[in-house]
């Protein structure tokens, strides 16, 4: 695509990092705490790196010096609390920091190479490499005070230590956006859709966060204040980022602009982070009008990084930002058809979709019917870009909690039907029958977010921090799809 819309701004994670030793030892071993305070620096240098903002609470030697920093983090408010074990230390040096923030907390023992010299090495050369030691102990005192944790053992410049640290790191920064996150609800349910029903309150018992239950009349009276110019800036905008079909009807795009400018000022005006919608209507009548041309605004705000999703699909919708903030785009789908020639799942959806994640300009068709809804308009088509990808959805179960279920695949090239839905072929790698079977026994809706880039490990950590299950698809003998 030669353009694309700017992705909104995203608060940076707030990690709050402490690191400590057993200051007994320091008059023992007088060089020994000028190299941890030197890995301790290493430390916070490169978690800054990883694109967050680091809350140093120094380096602490005793009881006191840990309460000092609890004191200090608790006031920062932290998405994620990381305490360095950079020698042994006593447990009550750390679970207070853990106690008084109520962050989630990664535990890292990270020494200063990958091998002691044991030729040459004194005892305070070796209690630089001791961080493991003191492990143990503060599992078993945070499993005892019922706080959970999560740990990395590397050395300071192991790439695959700091692969995980990023990993919660940015699991971090996504429960944040949720637990601070406003959804926007519009409409009402697409009438008999059961598994579609969610319990608002479960939004936030689940994630945090809030969902704000909106009328269409609130979309109505913004789109009638949408000017001739404005029209004409959002139409010239939808010209650079899609290839328009000869199919576009001239008072179909400009109506589908008139709404895209009204939904922008809609998002604003209740700061949402994410929006579910849909309306039936009836004859044609401008509630009806909205819902149809809700399509291309709300594949520009989904760019941007506010999902907007049709027919009333809250989970989904929250299951695509999770999947933006974690960098994999995420669009609007479903099952279309399984091909069994192939090996693959076809899937997709009309209607909203992930712009950033085309494999191509994505196209804009006019269409004279949206099947199974009232109305008609324009509406995206493309593919998603070829290569990794993870299908990813929310449940809503029975005992009132949520779960995630995830799959990865490979979106590969094929036919695809020209309906202006976005298609996508997907090999998850057995037979598209046998993965459509474990995949639907999983309790998913018949929606999902499908996002570029493999992110079960990601999922898996976001899951580990908001304390719900993730699901894999197995089949047969509980073997991996």
């Amino acid at each position: 695509m030669t353009t694309e819309p700017d992705h909104v701004t995203v608060p940076r994670t707030r990690v709050g990092l402490v690191a400590g030793g057993l200051g007994a030892y320091w008059p023992q071993f007088p060089d020994l705490l000028p190299q941890l305070q030197r890995s301790a620096a290493r430390v916070s240098e490169r978690m800054r790196a990883l694109g967050c903002d680091v809350v140093d609470a120094g380096f602490v030697s005793d009881a006191q010096e840990g309460d000092a920093a609890a004191e200090k983090l608790r006031e920062a408010g932290c998405d994620i609390i990381v305490g360095f074990l950079t020698t042994y230390m006593t447990a009550t040096m750390l679970v207070p920091v853990a106690q008084r923030t109520g962050a989630p907390v990664l535990l890292i023992n990270l020494q200063p190479t990958e091998s002691m010299d044991h030729e040459t090495f004194d005892t305070g050369q070796w209690l630089a490499y001791c961080g493991a030691c003191p492990l143990p102990e503060m599992a078993n005192a945070f499993m005892r005070v019922g706080i959970p944790f999560r740990s990395v053992s590397g050395y300071l410049e192991d790439e695959r230590a700091w692969t995980k640290i990023g990993r919660w790191v940015k699991a971090a920064g996504v429960r944040a956006a949720l637990r601070r996150g406003r959804h926007g609800l519009m409409g009402h349910l697409y009438p008999g859709m059961l598994d579609v029903a969610t319990d608002l309150t479960l939004v936030s018992a689940n994630f945090g966060g809030h969902v704000e239950v909106l009328e269409f009349d609130d979309l109505r009276v913004r789109v009638e204040k949408v000017t001739d110019s404005e029209i004409k800036g959002r139409m010239d905008l939808a010209r650079d980022v899609f290839e328009l079909a000869d199919t576009v009807n001239d008072d179909d795009f400009s109506w589908a602009a008139r709404v895209s400018v009204g939904l922008d000022r809609l998002v604003d005006d209740f700061g949402l982070d994410s929006l579910a919608y849909y309306h039936r209507g009836l004859d044609g009548e401008v509630h009806e009008r909205l819902g149809a041309g809700m399509i291309l605004g709300a594949s520009l705000l989904t760019a941007r990084g506010v999902p907007a999703v049709g027919e009333y699909e809250l989970r989904t919708s929250l299951a695509m930002l999770i999947m933006d903030r974690l960098g994999g785009g995420g669009s609007f789908t479903e099952f279309q058809a399984l091909d069994f020639a192939r090996g693959h799942v076809e899937m997709g959806h009309d209607g909203p979709a992930h712009l950033a994640i085309s494999s191509r300009r994505p196209l804009l068709r006019g269409l004279g019917v949206y099947h199974g809804k009232r109305g008609w308009g324009v509406s995206v088509e493309f593919d998603v870009t070829h290569g990794p990808v993870t299908a990813f959805g929310l449940i809503q179960k029975r005992d009132g909690t949520f779960g995630f279920v995830a799959s990865e695949g490979e979106v590969v090239g094929g036919p695809l039907l020209k309906i202006g839905n976005t298609t996508s072929r997907v090999d998850f790698g057995c037979d598209p029958g046998e993965w459509t079977d474990a995949w639907s026994a999983t309790g998913i809706s018949h929606h999902w977010a499908l996002g570029t880039g493999h992110r079960i490990a990601e999922l898996r950590a976001l899951a580990d921090l908001l304390a719900i299950d993730l699901t894999e698809p197995l089949v047969g003998d509980h073997a991996p799809c």
